[in-house]
């Protein structure tokens, strides 16, 4: 005899929702697919950066050891890889507080040494006050890890290798300014490709998942517009990438003479669009949200409101494609614009109240866009309601 309970349990695994099994494995489909890019783009990245290293490492302990004659210059390649590995998008300010750091160490660590001389109780002192000195100056770890650490190391080969303040000072300046010099001169980046490399998936993301939720809109499926949410949700990895791109991406341009005029065109355009799209991102969620509950409330869809969301999808994807290409981004503007009237045109026609949120979030969206490409709040903010329309039918 068959059990009663693992008959139900069978017929539900059965009809369990032959649908829902095939969402969750297009979920580790895309996932696997989504993490297998992101390790690559990874690597892309990486391998830059490990040549800018090698090269800082070597030039620095020649420049130290070969020019300078600096005994021991074991930091100056040290100092190179930390500014370069450790602060990608923000170098010059982490070289200048590394040096700062080493400056306190010595400060610190040779006044300590030549009042109470060197122990065990004198190393617990110096690391302490150089902490303590460093925490009031700034309130940068990099600052009060370095205080710290060349402290510690003041207090320990001093007694061993004489005058290693200065020589460690030294090293300092030459392993960040070398750092500086590969990053600026000899292998600078491309600052619109460091940006478009981490851009894309931030903005990829943003597409689909309009996309996803206009077809479900047109289907009224609500568990599809559902995984679209929790997916957009999940953005702050994508963001966070775009960020800091647009920080390095920054940072090339201003540093390196090559690059100088990308500081206001190109590079100047995407750099200012990441807190508008993030903006858009937040927005776009609550749009999605309420797309959810539309559905299950079933409330009417006019036709031109999924039009209207994929619109603000084709909006995201013109203006990624006029970015990469170092275009004034006109077109995504205009498609933006298109996205509005859609939205007004499903307004007139009739929507109940979270339909009414809905088309109040594409709007919001869409202005979020037009800032992205450039114009001013207030100039988007009267593209959108001339766009838009009357409230009301006549």
């Amino acid at each position: 005899m068959v059990d009663a309970g693992a008959r139900g349990r069978g017929e539900s695994v059965a009809a369990a929702p032959p649908g829902r099994a095939a969402r969750l494995l297009a979920g580790l489909r895309r996932r696997s697919t989504h993490t297998l890019r992101d390790r690559l783009r990874r690597v892309r990245a990486g391998g830059v950066l490990a040549v800018q290293a090698g090269l800082a490492a070597g030039l620095s302990w020649w420049v130290a050891d070969g020019l300078l004659h600096i005994p021991q210059p074991l930091f100056a390649p040290i100092s190179a890889v930390i500014a370069l590995a450790a602060s990608v998008g923000q170098r010059l300010r982490r070289t200048i507080e590394m040096v700062v750091g080493v400056s306190l160490g010595v400060l610190v660590g040779d006044v300590l040494m030549y009042l109470f001389g060197n122990g065990l109780w004198q190393l617990g002192a110096i690391v302490v006050l150089a902490i303590v000195v460093a925490v009031l100056i700034s309130r940068s770890p990099a600052v009060i890890v370095q205080a710290a650490a060349t402290a510690v190391l003041i207090a320990t080969l001093s007694p061993a290798v004489e005058n290693v303040e200065i020589p460690r000072f030294l090293a300092a300046l030459v392993g960040g300014g070398v750092s500086l010099a590969v990053t600026a001169v000899l292998l600078p980046l491309n600052p619109l490709r460091v940006i478009n490399r981490a851009a894309t998936p931030a903005l990829e993301l943003l597409v689909e998942q309009l996309e996803v939720t206009a077809e479900a809109l047109r289907r009224h499926d609500a568990p599809a517009a559902q995984a679209a949410l929790d997916r957009l949700r999940d953005n702050k990895q994508e963001m966070d990438a775009f960020s800091e791109a647009a920080q390095a991406a920054r940072e090339a341009s201003t540093l390196s003479p090559v690059r100088w005029e990308n500081r206001q065109g190109p590079v100047g355009r995407y750099a200012r669009a990441v807190e508008p799209v993030d903006r858009a991102m937040r927005n776009s969620g609550t749009l999605i949200r309420r797309t959810v509950t539309l559905i299950e409330d079933g409330e009417p869809v006019p036709g031109p409101l999924p039009e209207a969301i994929a619109g603000l999808a084709k909006a995201v994807r013109t203006l990624q494609r006029e970015f990469t290409g170092a275009d004034d981004p006109c077109q995504a503007r205009e498609q933006a614009v298109r996205a509005v009237a859609a939205a007004g045109r499903a307004y007139r026609e009739g929507v109940g109240f979270s339909g009414a949120v809905v088309v109040a979030q594409v709007r919001t969206t869409a202005s979020d866009l037009i800032v992205a490409t450039g114009l001013e709040q207030e100039d988007a903010n009267d593209l959108i309601r001339r766009a838009f329309g009357a409230l009301r039918a006549d």
